[in-house]
């Protein structure tokens, strides 16, 4: 492992996790959104992470160095979410209403948002500790030759 990849890693983290706390503000602040560009209400919206893959070399190949090495964590794709039902609520008067009254408001909860941004949260500041930890690390070894 080359001496900055623990800090790519770290700052890979972070963006990742910035990336999906961004994505639950939209959640929280589409929570009564009742129609879209499309004329749907608007769907809660998921961020899945995956490993980030670096392509190897023809050497590296052959060693199998890469092997156990970490490459840190990248956004795979941000799906909307059809596994939970839209929220029904009888109000005849909202101009969303359908034919028997019901308006369908987004399948947000806001108590699970505010979870997941805590959660969130949580990682990105893991993210941190470990590159500040890096980082002294790195002074440490820096200041042994003086």
């Amino acid at each position: 492992m080359g001496l900055f990849q623990s800090f790519d890693i770290c700052a890979s983290g972070m963006t990742a996790q910035r990336f999906r706390m961004d994505t639950i503000a939209e959640n929280i602040a589409n929570v009564n959104t009742t129609r879209t560009e499309d004329g749907t209400p608007y769907r809660r919206k998921i961020v899945t992470f995956e490993e980030k893959q670096i392509t190897p070399s023809f050497s590296d190949v052959l060693s199998n160095t890469t092997q156990f090495q970490g490459n840190g964590v990248k956004v795979a794709k941000v799906s909307e979410d059809y596994e939970t039902d839209l929220i029904m609520e009888y109000d005849p008067s909202h101009p969303d209403a359908d034919e028997n009254g019901y308006v369908s408001y987004p399948n947000v909860n806001t108590v699970t948002e505010m979870t997941n941004l805590i959660d969130s949260s949580r990682a990105y500041e893991a993210n941190t500790t470990a590159f500040d930890a890096m980082k002294k690390m790195v002074q440490a070894g820096l200041s042994i030759g003086q």
